[in-house]
């Protein structure tokens, strides 16, 4: 491996397993992600995507009989070394649900919640971090006259691109999305896959989504697994023109899934 990939890849993930108890849900995953790119992750339900994307922030320690062996190296790192620290990891690696979950808050203390949390107090500083936040989700004009109403009384693709706008308070470096809009109508839709691509400028993003289309809409390289194994991982152009695996050929194209 060269040291131009090296300092290019933000994760690697070595020969990762992973069982719910006694079901091996993820299987000698072998897995790299390069910094400011999108990798989408793709496969029937059932088949690991969102377990594995769970992984790279441990929020899958908060399911009781978790077992995990292999290495998750961020920045050359394994986070799966007992010393980490939870809260300082999943501030570097946000995410993002399947559907808006906003606290029962404003709008403003959605927002500053996680700098809050890592120490920042002053409100002239949080202002800053609120409105930046804002803007770089394209939410700022609908909603700056409005930051200390309920979160919840936004629409459904607000009140997704507000939880966005959440995780990049903290200034990540990564963001994870599970299917950030299955739950959404076609308009939101497309705002929010406008705004992964804009948002790529600066963050590394890694996306499960049902939806094909959306993979090769905005992704630069997409993963497809099946029954808990990684079958491939390639240049999304690849994978959807001339997939090396006649299994990823058989779910792009409809076969099965």
């Amino acid at each position: 491996m060269t040291t131009s990939t090296l300092t290019r890849q933000i994760f690697d993930v070595k020969d990762l397993n992973l069982w719910y108890g006694d079901h091996h849900a993820l299987k000698d995953i072998n897995f790299s992600i390069n910094k400011k790119e999108v990798t989408a992750i793709i496969g029937p339900s059932g088949c690991g995507k969102s377990t594995f994307i769970k992984t790279l922030n441990l929020m899958i320690n908060m399911i009781p009989n978790v077992k995990m062996t292999g290495e998750i190296n961020l920045n050359g790192k394994n986070i799966l070394d007992e010393k980490v620290d939870l809260v300082d990891l999943r501030k570097h690696v946000g995410m993002v649900f399947q559907k808006g979950n906003p606290f029962p808050q404003s709008i403003y203390d959605n927002i500053a919640y996680g700098p809050r949390i890592h120490g920042i107090k002053k409100k002239v500083h949080l202002d800053e971090i609120v409105t930046k936040s804002l803007m770089d989700v394209a939410l700022w004009d609908e909603v700056k006259d409005r930051l200390h109403a309920p979160a919840l009384g936004l629409s459904g693709g607000q009140q997704q691109r507000l939880c966005i706008a959440r995780a990049l308070a903290t200034k990540p470096e990564v963001l994870l999305m599970d299917e950030p809009t299955s739950a959404l109508d076609p308009i939101s839709t497309l705002k929010i896959e406008e705004l992964i691509l804009e948002l790529k400028e600066k963050y590394t993003i890694v996306i499960v989504t049902h939806n094909m289309q959306q993979a090769s809409r905005v992704s630069d390289k997409t993963a497809f697994f099946l029954m808990g194994e990684l079958i491939e991982l390639d240049a999304t152009a690849a994978i959807f023109s001339n997939p090396a695996d006649s299994r990823t050929e058989g779910y792009i194209t409809g076969r099965f899934g």
